[in-house]
């Protein structure tokens, strides 16, 4: 399917309607040639023949003709505005579903910007073809003809010097739509970088005033805003050397009217009223002319968008159901994994990955940044897919999977997080949009978030701005957990949850987790030792490899990474101390 396939997908729906709009811009371009036939009347019946008589029913025919042309125009522009936004409403639904689809290496290779240009400026553009320039183009060419046919009518001789002009037309239109099309390329491209560097700036709005980068940030934006001008300026010297061209064109025709008209009046080859008849359809072949150059930008504006949109629509994810996909209201949770690699654009980031977790046990696991601790979950929720080996819950291979099913037995506090620009009781409810109050404040509560949003203005009717502006790294964390643990999911993926908080805070928070359903299978990815050291299963990662496993006392025994770590982090003399302070928190200081 080629780009104007798939458009024309969307306009199927909408044919016979603009079908019928095109039947009323034919008969509106029809009646267009009674007023320059009732002025010629008049000319040569009523002030040079002298009948009176015909001046009322031509001053009726002309109001007549003038009214029903403004309700058909009126009309059809109605016809086509309409079809041309509930098109619009279709094909940028399915563009935004087709964009939620996609997996994480699509978003790791498209910039923001360029997608928000692709539901904006380039959705736009399509919306004014088929609100405008479709029925722009056919009323132009239908009114050249008719006007043509007309002046023939009247005197073959002028209408053949009028059309003599024709083939510079259609030559400079030509060469127009080649030249803008490049430069059309160019300024959707700058356009979605200028988009991109907005919304960077904007959202990393604190990173900027933290390091009083704002007039770096200027200069970038200003560069960005110069290359988008500078697109446009280049495009608009194409319609500077071509739009002339058919305004000079238009204006022939005028010359051509009253010099070659006028001689044949004055010869009797044509009497005053023809010649005014003739001046009258002159708009009828003036318009059309001057607004070539501009039909042609903004066809070539429409075609340019319609494949910068195909392109990025067409690219199919490589995470996508089998063929017959398993699927499984509630897991147990046993997680295997078998020889497990994974490497991304010849990298390998995870090699020969082996480990075997049982129904409603905690997983632990560190290493040092980059080792490949978030792979291994991103791998388990099948954000991307393994290159080597496999991955099985339950003894199915997650390849074998319902993607929904799969996520839906998944809750997952991310490393980064992300909260929406809803209340905090929205956010939280955000993976059970039906539960209970109650059970939101119970999530809240495990998550040790329930005493710092009694504290805020409106409890948890309060908006969290964008990206959870208002709130501290803590508490977004805390919020981020609750979501995840409302969620009452088979599996849990608490991705670095507590590295904001304080030492207390996490020590409340692992008390309360260690009291959540015991059926539930809980892996937590971490630095400090304090998070992991009660898990069932604590897996080291270095360089991509497990080169610990066991459970705390085991991996202490074995004087190894693990060892090492705990030491770097409490010392000889604290030993014990995490030990006790977890204890007498989680015994309410008993």
């Amino acid at each position: 399917m080629t780009a104007m396939q798939w458009f024309f997908s969307f306009l199927k729906k909408y044919r016979g309607r603009l079908i019928f709009a095109m039947f009323l811009v034919t008969l509106t371009s029809i009646f267009a040639i009674v007023n320059p036939q009732i002025t010629g009347i008049v000319v040569d019946d009523i002030i040079y023949g002298g009948n009176r008589e015909l001046l009322p029913i031509m001053a009726l025919i002309l109001i007549v003709s003038t009214l029903f042309r403004a309700v058909l125009r009126y009309w059809f522009l109605y016809i086509f505005e309409k079809s041309s936004q509930g098109m619009l409403y279709t094909m940028r639904d399915y563009v935004y579903r087709k964009l939620l689809q996609q997996d994480f290496d699509f978003y790791n290779k498209n910039r923001t910007g360029d997608l928000m240009s692709r539901q904006t400026g380039d959705m736009e553009a399509i919306r004014h073809f088929v609100a405008y320039v479709i029925y722009g183009i056919y009323e132009n060419v239908l009114l050249f003809v008719i006007a043509l046919v007309m002046i023939f009518v009247v005197d073959y001789r002028l209408a053949l010097c009028m059309i003599a002009i024709m083939p510079i037309t259609i030559l400079a239109a030509a060469k127009q739509l080649k030249a803008v099309k490049p430069a059309f390329h160019e300024i959707r491209q700058r356009f979605s970088s200028l988009n991109t560097a907005v919304q960077e700036n904007i959202s990393g709005n604190r990173v900027v005033k933290a390091f009083a980068k704002e007039d770096f940030e200027i200069y970038k934006f200003e560069k960005e805003n110069d290359g988008y001008r500078d697109a446009e300026l280049k495009a608009s010297e194409i319609w500077k050397k071509y739009v002339p061209i058919f305004e000079f064109m238009a204006n022939v025709l005028t010359v051509i009217l009253y010099m070659i008209g006028g001689i044949m009046v004055i010869k009797g080859y044509m009497s005053l009223g023809k010649m005014v008849m003739v001046s009258g359809y002159l708009w009828m072949l003036n318009m059309p002319l001057r607004m070539a150059g501009w039909l042609a930008n903004d066809y070539q504006r429409f075609v340019t968008s319609v494949e910068k949109i195909y392109a990025t629509i067409q690219i199919e994810p490589k995470i996508t159901d089998p063929e017959n996909p398993n699927e499984k209201t509630r897991l147990k949770g046993e997680i295997q994994f078998c020889h497990v690699g994974y490497q991304m654009d010849d990298e390998v980031i995870l090699k020969d990955i082996n480990f075997h977790v049982k129904p409603g046990q905690t997983v632990g696991i560190i290493g040092a940044t980059g080792s490949g601790k978030s792979t291994l979950m991103n791998l388990l929720c099948r954000f991307y897919d393994v290159t080597e080996g496999e991955i099985l819950i339950d003894g199915i291979n997650v390849k074998e999977m319902d993607l929904y099913s799969l996520r839906d037995n998944i809750g997952l506090a991310m490393q980064d997080v992300f909260l929406f620009s809803d209340t905090i009781e929205g956010n939280i409810a955000y993976g059970r949009p039906n539960c209970s109050f109650e059970e939101v404040v119970k999530a809240a509560k495990i998550a040790n978030a329930h005493d710092f949003i009694l504290q805020l203005p409106e409890g948890y009717d309060t908006i969290v701005g964008e990206r959870g502006v208002g709130l501290s790294g803590g508490q977004k964390q805390r919020i981020s957990l609750a979501r995840a643990l409302l969620k009452d999911p088979s599996i849990i993926i608490l991705d670095d949850t507590t590295s904001a908080v304080d030492m207390e805070t996490e020590a409340i928070i692992q008390s309360e987790l260690s009291r959540i359903d015991s059926n539930q299978t809980v892996f937590i990815i971490a630095h400090r030792i304090s998070s992991i050291k009660d898990a069932d299963l604590i897996l080291v990662i270095e360089d991509g490899k497990i080169i610990e496993q066991g459970n705390h006392d085991s991996l202490m025994n074995k004087k190894g990474y693990y060892h090492t770590v705990f030491h770097h982090q409490y010392g000889d003399f604290d030993k014990i101390k995490p030990h006790l302070e977890y204890d007498k928190v989680g015994n309410g200081g008993k």
